[in-house]
């Protein structure tokens, strides 16, 4: 075994290898870029370097730097997790070049499966069926377009050497391809530096199966049974488990059987996935789509299941050792559901939520859960990275069982200061269609328009923020307290009526009005339909309807911007609120989280990646005039209004925050009017 190991990785996959290491008693190197000075695997490793600036090209897909970091470090072997250079051979050369092991399969599997094109080959030789499409070396415009209408439409345009849904572009009119090819191409360029693509037919309701395999050194290949990871969103996982539920026993065999020929067709000598579609409508045809040469985010369900660390099996068959069990001593027991916590608003079409962790807590005294996660308090979640942030996994003896375990961690991990997807999440497991057979329009199907916002939920936030301010304001002088005094319709002291205006920041809720009665400690919500109060206790607000105690909100003070604001958490849900009082900020305009119908705002951060208009051009409403990149993905701004572009404050290349203004449309000189069109 090594004595010593670099992870070439950040965030949660740094820390879960961190975590392996240590229990082997293997020393452990963080690298990190100066955007990650503060984050959690960096402070959790034995040591620690610094690789270069935020962006990724810069950093963390620098193998050059890494090396030397190893080099410099005395590390043995470099561990690369998943994703940035965990699939590039050119990690694999300068580990070869300085005499450091790489853990992760042979350079010859990696370059053949990291090319999605010559993946298909390899599998069509090796008798495994693969989904109809194109996947030829003429990557030109007419012969792309031309194949596409021979596979027919709707299809798939993916990246060749992508994944996590990177390049990845769903065409359901020949109209659309030409477009969607040059969007998919830019995407694959950025995130892969290859921008080659294949395209496959699109299978209406594919479910997404995946078998785990371990390969050793001395020709030892086993699997690890099967996972189910059809519950994504913008073709990224976003719920798996193991077993696959509803799956029959003949076509499980059938995937293990196409797994292990793939893996042999490569000689296969680490941890890898192969990942299969079956169409859900009763098809039990596996289709081949790619191996993943690499760990995979979801392989906690198959740890779970099997008992096996697969960390540990990937450090000790780099190490040279052979396979710890043979194929008929991995056994699976119980069931595993793993769900990823991103940090995103799904009320907004999923935009990223970035910003400062102010609150960080992971459950105790759970049974059954794990919690694979790179936060800590005062972790940044910034817009260089993914956005994915932690992954809550239930574990119990049945499926049932496993979904309430997941569930209830969902609900009791704490993260303050950002929103995330952890109540859609729940929502999920919650579904009658989850005991169903599985497709990957489980959300479009099922949430449309993201997680369902519960009005009596926001309004026991708004009423514990309320409270939370009116409790931190000044009391009168005690000579004045002191007093008795008396009044018809309500106690006398200070503050005993209190109207403020409350507006939630981070949700589709207009402002409103709280006025609340004190009542000593407790303060009473007036004009409700249903008789809430809310009462300070310790860190928590306790909000009670009746006489029933129905939420416990934590609320703290946010800094945004330089202005004073309120973040709010319940059982996974957050809220950032802006609180008015009626008589000191009499006057003051509430804030507003929409914008102007002649201004286009940033509703996501991330950086500027290409302008398509120039100032004073004329467009009309609904054109594409700017593209930005947040999180690895692109997303194209259209203008909201018609007109001419009066204002244009940014420039390609620039790092834009939320609700920063990016572009200002005036009077149209064709009509001589200007546009009162909304955004």
């Amino acid at each position: 075994m090594f004595r010593k190991v670099l992870i070439a990785n950040r965030g949660e996959i740094a820390c879960r290898v961190i975590r392996t290491c240590r229990r082997l008693g293997v020393a452990s190197v963080a690298v990190y870029s100066e955007a990650d000075q503060r984050a959690r695997h960096v402070a959790e490793a034995d040591e620690h370097v610094c690789i270069g600036p935020a962006p990724v090209a810069e950093s963390y897909l620098r193998a050059d730097r890494i090396v030397e970091a190893a080099l410099a470090t005395g590390a043995e072997a470099i561990h690369p997790g998943y994703g940035f250079l965990s699939e590039k051979p050119e990690l694999i050369d300068a580990c070869a070049a300085s005499g450091i092991v790489f853990v992760g399969p042979h350079r010859g599997a990696i370059a053949a499966m990291g090319s999605k094109i010559e993946s298909k080959r390899l599998a069509r030789a090796a008798g495994v069926a693969c989904v109809p499409g194109y996947d030829g070396d003429d990557q030109g415009d007419a012969v792309l377009r031309e194949e596409a209408g021979r596979i027919g439409f709707p299809l798939l345009i993916k990246a060749s050497a992508g994944g996590g849904g990177k390049g990845m572009r769903r065409v359901d009119r020949i109209e659309d391809f030409a477009p969607m090819l040059a969007l998919a191409r830019k995407e694959a360029l950025a995130a892969f530096g290859d921008d080659r693509v294949l395209l496959e037919k699109f299978i209406a309701r594919p479910r997404h199966l995946e078998v785990q395999l371990v390969g050793d050194r001395h020709g030892g290949l086993v699997h690890l049974f099967e996972r189910e990871c059809s519950i994504q969103r913008r073709f990224q996982k976003l719920v798996e488990e193991a077993p696959a539920n509803h799956l029959p026993r003949q076509v499980a065999q059938k995937l293990y059987d196409a797994a292990l020929r793939m893996g042999r067709a490569i000689d296969y000598d680490n941890a890898g996935t192969v990942e299969f579609v079956l169409d859900a409508d009763g098809g039990d045809t596996p289709w081949f789509l790619e191996v993943n040469t690499r760990l995979q985010v979801e392989h906690p369900v198959t740890e779970l299941t099997t008992g096996i660390d697969l960390v540990e099996w990937q450090l000790r068959v780099a190490a040279g050792e052979p396979l710890p069990r043979t194929q008929a001593q991995i056994q699976r027991r119980g069931w595993a559901i793993e769900c990823r916590l991103n940090a995103e608003e799904p009320e907004f079409d999923f935009r990223a939520s970035l910003g400062a962790v102010t609150g960080y807590a992971e459950p105790t005294g759970l049974p059954g859960l794990r919690i694979d996660s790179g936060l800590h308090t005062g972790s940044e979640v910034s817009p260089f990275y993914d956005s994915m942030l932690a992954k809550v996994i239930g574990f119990g003896a049945t499926r049932m069982q496993a979904t309430e375990r997941a569930r209830a961690g969902l609900a009791q991990l704490r993260i303050e200061g950002l929103r995330t997807n952890a109540s859609l999440l729940r929502q999920v497991l919650a579904h009658p269609a989850f005991d169903g057979v599985l497709a990957t329009d489980f959300l479009a199907r099922h949430f449309p328009a993201g997680c369902t916002l519960d009005a009596d939920e926001l309004d026991r936030h708004r009423l514990a923020v309320a409270a939370t301010w009116i409790q931190e304001q000044p009391v009168a002088a005690p000579v004045w307290s002191a007093l008795r005094g008396f009044r018809v319709t309500e106690p006398a002291g200070a503050g005993a009526r209190s109207t403020l205006t409350v507006a939630c920041l981070t949700a589709a809720s207009p402002a409103q009005e709280v006025v609340l009665l004190r009542r000593g400690q407790r303060l009473d919500l007036l004009g409700s339909s249903v008789v809430r109060a809310a009462q300070a206790d310790g860190d928590a607000v306790q909000v009670s309807e009746g006489e029933r105690l129905v939420a416990s909100v934590r609320v703290t003070r946010a800094l945004v911007g330089g202005v004073p604001q309120w973040f709010s958490w319940c059982e996974g849900q957050g809220f950032l609120w802006s609180v008015g009082h009626g008589l000191a900020r009499a006057g003051q305009a509430v804030p507003d989280s929409g914008q102007a119908s002649d201004a286009l705002s940033a509703a996501l951060p991330g950086r500027i990646s290409e302008l398509l208009v120039r100032l004073g051009d004329t467009v009309q409403a609904g054109d594409a005039v700017l593209t930005l990149e947040a999180m690895k993905l692109y997303h194209t701004l259209e203008a909201p209004c018609a007109g001419r572009v009066a204002e244009l404050p940014v420039m390609v290349g620039d790092i834009v925050g939320q609700g920063q203004l990016l572009m200002r449309f005036g009077m149209s000189p064709e009509s001589g009017k200007a546009s009162s069109a909304s955004a």
